[in-house]
Order: structure tokens, then C-alpha cells, then sequence
């Protein structure tokens, strides 16, 4: 784990000092002192780690065992291989303490110590590590001894691969100097590949020890340390935009990739950690990647796969001219195999011509030719051609690009003529790719390379041997052809300020949450059908601490008053100018009361009881009925004049409410699973510029666009709200069918009860995204863009129709091995 914020001053003043020592001996051509565990020559080490799977109360054996497990599918089925899994804050030392391993803290979390897991990791091919602070060592001799002792034997009976020290912890005293460098010094006599990651430490002299230094200072969960700041169709587009360590050093550590909240786009990001940065932690990942949709495991393993069997191929880097190959290309390689990775950040494709020669590390008398390949996004053969000359390759609005370029085909990328993935390449399986091709377009597959050693072909369960004969096989891809995956669909224009503007804020405060970006990654991903994946989620949601900090809406609807939903203030009161509760019970019925509780006058806070509430409620959110209620412990609402309703909203919110209940005349409502509550959202008349009762909408733009006859799936709208709006200063809905629609999400995200700090908030280039419904093929739609701040009214939104890739149909080709 990481805190920028807490500790930017240290970070400010010892990063530089560690990064300037190792820059130094670099070039002066100095060897890396063996004592750093690693060179910058050493092939990189996949790792997870499991900060934000807890956060500094630590990890459980029992969640360890369940993650351990998820990684053990993941070898078994694909051939992934971890080499380190590594432990986050609070398994041995926490923030600003160090632990000891025979305390009762450490073993109510590991009753059986480290044995059982380390011995599970080994299995398969994974060795842990951990996190901890630098100190530790007391103040006497014997204290000294203890501490020592502890560390050395994670590396001597343990076999322990990562330290990663953090100043959370504390910083390293300078009278303890001595202490860390005889400490490291054992250790790497027992493990001498031990890495050792400083996070904004002074270690003195024990610098010596330290493989890497933390890139930038800057920690990767998705809008909540790392946000966009430019409008884009996925909330990645700022970790996409990520800086190269100077003179691509590859001794630093850039956090990883979080997988964890906002994980549309993950692979890209991934994709620039694992080969363009290249470190000496890469692919690194941390998180929840359990959170990831089953269909997208393979890919995560095929990434892994990929990079391990280049490993070798890139420690060495060079960076390519920004004029030709976009910003922050880089070429890794020797003279006859390179990988390029490439990006765009931009909203619309960009084509960049990869010259064939030394510019990108070539040998030029290499070879003739070369073979060009694409390895993500998707896999492409582009075909053999000649040294000097030049390849064309796109690269999709947003996106990164990894493209191999060789002397000699990569006999593990078999298939011509079209794109694909690699679902499965496991020794004794067949080798499974999932083609794929736009509908309504067809392609002609030919195999690659050494045929004999494929004994049968399948093409959707249908035979296809005349692949295994040197012959070609059509594929139609059914469907009609759908529009590009990205374009404008509309100009906006200013227009007065609507008279529904109140409606429309409202609908998208109604079609949006404030649950835990975790949640929220969950119902985008949707059910697992995989045992290791569902044990590895339910690790997390259903940890005590999870639910004790009462992060869901869901809480509300369980029947159990011993769970919340609650107003999270571990980092402040993230109500916006006053948020208010809003309860939409997902259709109009006729609720004739209404119960809300809250255990105590605290929780009730900053209501009090026996003071009236003047709630509303709403069919439409256009026509709102008031109702009054008395504030307490148990609130009731009678709501028998109001007639059938679904939208219900009050302000302000209470601390914490531990349920809603609902009765139709004398019956009680049973079955809430599609009741939805949130508890941040400012009221539209109540913000802090303007007095209460005058409407918030200052300015406003709409845009009418017609939707096409076929909406591919997975297909949405960005609204790119362009300008500084000021916090909370701007807001998009939809009008379409007659009907007010909101927006469920925006980057950066909507506020939310956070697992661990809250959302970053943004006062400039906010993009709001709605996805699509089939219903709507072929309907007009307006899009309203409302400007909520009076000083801030020069925007220039902008309208695209977008889906997560260029639309495909898919087919699954089997290939028997010998």
C-alpha cells in the first residue's frame, strides 16, 4: 500500500536522492551493486499484490488461501504463472507500527503461520513476499537481534522473493542504519534474488540494498488516485497516458495495474505496464482481479503467458521518435525480434507507419524480410515484408497497441488471416484461439508454420483439417455490418436552460450509485460460473471489515438491522453540498408506507428526532409530491395519499440507516431485489453558490442524434463534457422515447462510500456514458448537457457513439497436438 498524500514530503525530498544514485552508476557504466537482488539486465517477475484486497488491518490466512486458489485455476487452466504473490500492509507491520510474528494480532489473522501458504504458493510456482516498514529494530541490542532474526527467516525458511518497505510505516532512523544493512545483508545470503521495493524511504547507506524506487510516487486505483484529466470513452485513459521512467530504467516500480474498480480497458493498461514500461515487477497486478468477467481470464493469462516468454527479449529498450510512432512508444528487443507498443490518446484512430530498419532496433543486415505481427488488441498476422520498408497499424481512440516484429515466425501464433486471442495453450490440451471477425464479413484462415504438429482442427465443433493440409478455410461472420466502433454522433448546442433541467439532474442522480467501486465492478462483470473465482470474490465481500463499513445499498434490503448503509467519513464527509437520500424502488407501485431505520441518535445525525422532514416523491421525475415525516430512530411515511410511486428523495441524509421497508395497503413488500438507494448526491436547489429554491442550471446544450438500426453489444454513449465546470459543476441526461434517462456512470466516477479514500474530484473534462439498450436501434435521442456553476459556463461538450471494440462475432478454433 501506498499514501501519496500523507507522505509527499518525504517522497519529494528521498525519491530524487535514491533515483540520482542509481542514474549515476548507470552511466558512469557501472554494474548494479549485487546486493539490489536484481540488474537491468534481470528478465521481469510477474507478481500480484494484495493491497485494496484488504486494506491496513491486513491480510487473512483464509482470504490469502482463497486468492492463492484463484491464481492455482489460472495455472491449471491457461498456464498462467505468478512468481510472486505478495502480502500488503498489516501482515506482520502496519501503518506507523511494526509487528512481530508471535503476537496475538498475527496469529488470529495466521493461526498456522506462513508454512501452509508458502507451501500452497510453491505448488504452483509462486513464492510470497511482503510488506513492511524499514525500522522496527527497538532499542536495545536484543530488540535489535529479535527483529533481524524475524526478517531473515521469511528469506531462510520461507523462501520469501519481495520486501517492499514503506514510509507509511515510518521511516528508517538513522541510528538504525547499521541494523538494515546487516539485516538485508543476511537475507540476501539465504534469497540473493530478493527484491526490495523502496516507497519513499531514506535508507542511508542501505540504499545499496534497493532494487527499485516508486515511479512518480504514484499509486494505480482507478479514480481514486489515478483519474483521467482529459474526457475519454473509458476511465483509463490516465493510466494509458503514463509517464516512462527516465532513461527507461527498469530497476523502479510503477504500482502495477489496480484491478479493482473501473476495469473496462484493463488489458491496454497492462498491456503499456507489462511491455512498454517493462520493470522489474511486470505484468503486476493488484486488487480484486476476481472482479474481472470469466470471459476475460483468459486474456489476463494470455498477457501473462505472452510477456513470460519474451521476458528475456525486453530488458532492452529504446524509445521512438514522438513525431512518428505517437508519445511514449517503445521498441524492446535484439536485432531480429522487436515489440513495439504504441498508443493513442486521442478520440480518433491514429495510423502510425513502423519503418523496418534500425529505427526501431532492426538489424539491418538481419534479415531480407520481416514478419509483422499485432499482438493486442487482438492478434493479427500483417503479413511478410521487406527490411526498410514500411507497416501501416492503426491504433483504436484511447487504446494502446503491442506489435511483434521478427525474423522468423513465432511458431506459438499459428493463424493467418484473421484476428484472434489465445484462449488456451496448456502442453497436452488443444490449442484453443477464439476468431474473430465483424458481422456480416467473412475471412479466409490459414495456418502458420509447422502444420505436423497439429493431428486435428475444429471450427466450431465442425471439422476444418483441410487447415492441417496447407489449405485455406472461408469463415462468414454472421450479421450486418455495424457502425465504426467510435465516432461523433452529433453536434451540441447552446440552448436555454430546459424547463425539465431539475428532472433531468435528477435522473441521472437516480440512474447512478454511491456503493464501493468494488460493487460496482461486480455488477459490471456480472455472476462467475467458476468455483475459484466465486470463493476469491466472497473472501472479499464477505471479510467482516467489508461489511462493517457498510459500503452497500444492498444493506437497506436484507432484513438484517445489523448491517448499514452509511455515510463513509474516514476521509472526510464526502456528501456533496449537503447530499441528500434518494430511494428509487425500479417501477412505479403503490407503496402505501414506508419505514426507515437508524439504530440511534447519532446515526440519525444531522436530523434530530421529533423534528419534521419534508420528503417528495415522483412517478416520473417530473412531478413531485411532498410528504412529511418525524425524525427519529424509527421513521415512518405515510405515503396512502400520494398514489403509486417509484422515486423517492429527502434532505439531508442521515449518518447511517440499516434498512428500508415498504407495505401496499397492510402488505408488506417481500421482495426488494430491485430497490436502489443512494446517499450523496446534493440536492438540485441546495448547492453552495446558490440560495435554496433557485434551480441550479445556469446554461445548458442539447445535441439530437439518431441511434443506428443495430446496437451492437456492449455499445454506449460518451457525453465528453470539455471545459473547466467546477466540482460537481455539470451534469448529462438523456430524453428518449418520451422517457428522462440518466447516466450510471461517468469518469471520474460518482461518489462513492469507498472501500478505501474517496473518488477523485474533478472540476474539469468530466465524460458521462450511458449504455445503450437494443430498444432503442434506430430512435432519436437528445442528449442535455447542464452547466450548474454560474462562473463556469464556457464548455464544449461533445457526443460519440462508442463500444468496447470494433464489433465482432466470435468463433473457436481447436487445434490437436501431436
Amino acid at each position: 500500500m501506498t499514501s501519496f498524500f500523507w507522505f509527499a514530503p518525504v517522497r519529494c525530498f528521498f525519491w530524487p536522492v535514491a533515483m540520482s544514485l542509481l542514474l549515476v552508476s548507470r552511466a558512469s557504466g557501472a554494474a548494479p551493486p549485487p546486493v539490489a537482488g536484481a540488474n537491468e539486465t534481470t528478465p521481469s517477475r510477474a507478481q500480484y499484490f494484495s493491497w485494496i484486497n484488504h486494506t491496513n488491518e491486513g491480510p487473512t490466512a483464509a482470504q490469502t488461501e482463497a486468492n492463492l486458489g484463484f491464481f492455482s485455476y489460472l495455472k491449471e487452466e491457461y498456464g498462467m504463472v505468478l512468481d510472486i504473490y505478495a502480502f500488503d500492509a498489516g501482515a506482520i507491520d502496519g501503518a506507523n507500527f511494526y509487528g512481530k510474528v508471535d503476537s496475538p494480532r498475527f496469529r488470529r489473522q495466521f493461526p498456522e503461520g506462513f508454512g501452509p501458504l508458502v507451501s500452497h504458493a510453491a505448488a504452483m510456482g509462486t513464492r510470497l513476499g511482503i510488506w513492511g516498514g524499514p525500522d522496527g529494530f527497538g532499542d536495545t541490542p536484543a530488540e535489535t537481534a529479535a527483529r533481524i532474526e524475524q526478517t531473515v527467516r521469511l528469506c531462510r525458511d520461507h523462501n520469501f522473493a519481495l520486501f517492499k518497505m514503506d514510509a507509511v510505516c515510518g521511516q528508517l532512523r538513522p541510528s538504525a542504519y547499521e541494523a538494515f544493512d546487516r539485516m538485508m545483508t543476511q537475507c540476501r545470503q539465504f534469497t540473493p534474488d530478493l527484491i526490495l521495493l523502496n516507497h519513499r524511504l531514506n535508507l542511508g547507506p542501505g540504499i545499496r540494498h534497493s532494487t527499485t524506487f516508486l515511479l512518480g510516487g504514484a499509486e494505480t486505483y482507478i479514480d481514486v488516485h489515478m483519474a483521467n484529466e482529459v474526457t475519454a470513452p473509458h476511465h483509463r485513459a490516465g493510466a494509458l497516458a503514463r509517464e516512462l521512467p527516465p532513461k527507461l530504467t527498469r530497476l523502479t516500480e510503477d504500482h502495477g495495474v489496480c484491478l479493482s474498480s473501473c476495469l473496462d480497458y484493463w488489458d491496454d493498461d497492462l498491456i503499456l505496464q507489462a511491455f512498454n514500461r517493462s520493470l522489474i515487477l511486470a505484468p503486476e497486478i493488484y486488487g480484486n482481479p476476481w472482479l474481472l468477467r470469466d470471459d476475460e481470464l483468459p486474456r489476463l493469462a494470455a498477457i501473462f503467458n505472452l510477456h513470460r516468454r519474451y521476458a528475456p527479449l525486453l530488458t532492452s529498450g529504446m524509445e521512438l521518435p514522438e513525431g512518428s510512432y505517437g508519445p511514449k512508444a517503445v521498441s524492446r528487443g535484439d536485432g531480429r525480434t522487436r515489440l513495439i507498443t504504441l498508443r493513442n490518446l486521442t478520440w480518433e484512430p491514429v495510423t502510425y507507419s513502423i519503418e523496418l530498419g534500425e529505427q526501431i532496433g532492426l538489424n539491418a543486415d538481419g534479415a531480407p524480410e520481416w514478419r509483422v505481427t499485432r499482438l493486442h488488441p487482438g492478434i493479427e498476422d500483417l503479413g511478410v515484408h521487406a527490411s526498410g520498408g514500411r507497416v501501416a497499424v492503426e491504433v483504436a481512440p484511447f487504446r494502446s497497441c503491442l506489435v511483434r516484429v521478427g525474423a522468423e515466425l513465432d511458431p506459438q501464433l499459428p493463424l493467418a488471416g484473421s484476428s484472434y486471442e489465445v484462449v488456451r495453450d496448456v502442453p497436452g490440451r488443444p490449442l484453443e484461439l477464439q476468431v474473430q471477425g465483424e458481422p456480416g464479413s467473412h475471412a479466409d484462415l490459414t495456418l502458420l508454420g509447422d502444420r505436423s504438429r497439429f493431428t486435428a482442427a475444429s471450427l466450431d465443433g465442425q471439422p476444418a483439417d483441410v487447415l492441417l493440409r496447407g489449405q485455406s478455410i472461408r469463415v462468414d461472420f454472421p450479421g450486418e455490418l455495424q457502425p465504426k466502433y467510435i465516432h461523433p454522433i452529433a453536434d451540441f448546442k447552446s440552448v436555454p436552460v430546459p424547463a425539465d433541467a431539475e428532472s433531468l439532474y435528477e435522473a441521472t442522480c437516480f440512474a447512478a450509485d454511491n456503493n464501493a467501486l468494488e460493487l460496482r465492478s461486480l455488477a459490471r462483470s456480472g455472476p462467475t460460473a467458476i468455483p475459484a473465482v466465486q470463493r476469491a470474490r466472497d473472501a472479499f465481500f464477505q471479510q467482516n471489515i467489508f461489511r462493517a463499513r457498510e459500503l452497500s445499498d444492498r444493506f437497506l434490503f436484507d432484513g438484517d438491522t445489523a448491517t448499514a448503509f452509511s455515510v463513509s467519513l474516514r476521509w472526510g464527509d464526502p456528501r456533496n453540498k449537503g447530499g441528500g437520500f434518494r430511494l428509487d424502488l425500479g417501477q412505479v407501485r403503490p407503496v402505501t408506507r414506508l419505514v426507515l431505520e437508524t439504530p440511534d441518535e447519532f446515526s440519525l445525525q444531522p436530523l434530530k428526532s421529533e423534528e419534521g422532514v419534508r420528503a417528495e416523491v415522483s412517478m416520473d421525475l417530473r412531478t413531485w409530491k411532498p410528504v412529511t415525516f418525524l425524525a427519529g430512530t424509527h421513521m415512518e411515511l405515510d405515503l396512502a395519499a400520494a398514489g403509486p410511486w417509484r422515486y423517492l428523495r429527502f434532505s439531508p441524509t442521515p449518518l447511517r440507516l440499516t434498512e428500508v421497508r415498504g407495505w401496499e395497503q397492510d402488505r408488506e413488500v417481500t421482495d426488494r431485489t430491485a430497490w436502489r438507494a443512494s446517499n450523496l448526491f446534493a440536492p438540485y436547489t441546495r448547492t453552495h453558490w446558490l440560495p435554496a429554491g433557485v434551480y441550479s442550471a445556469q446554461s445548458a446544450w442539447a445535441a439530437t442524434a439518431l441511434l443506428p438500426r443495430v446496437i451492437s453489444s456492449g455499445a454506449y454513449l460518451s457525453v465528453a463534457v470539455n471545459g473547466v465546470h467546477g466540482v460537481e459543476g455539470a451534469t448529462v441526461a438523456f430524453r428518449i422515447g418520451g422517457k428522462l434517462v440518466g447516466c450510471p456512470d461517468r469518469s471520474p466516477s460518482f461518489a462513492s462510500n469507498s472501500w478505501e479514500v474517496g473518488v477523485r474530484a474533478s472540476d474539469r473534462n468530466t465524460t458521462y456514458y450511458l449504455p445503450l439498450r437494443p430498444e432503442w436501434a434506430g430512435r432519436t435521442i437528445e442528449a442535455v448537457v447542464l452547466a450548474l456553476d454560474p462562473a463556469q459556463k464556457d464548455l464544449q461538450p461533445a457526443i460519440w457513439l462508442c463500444a468496447p471494440s470494433s464489433p465482432t462475432v466470435w468463433k473457436v478454433l481447436r487445434l490437436t497436438r501431436q
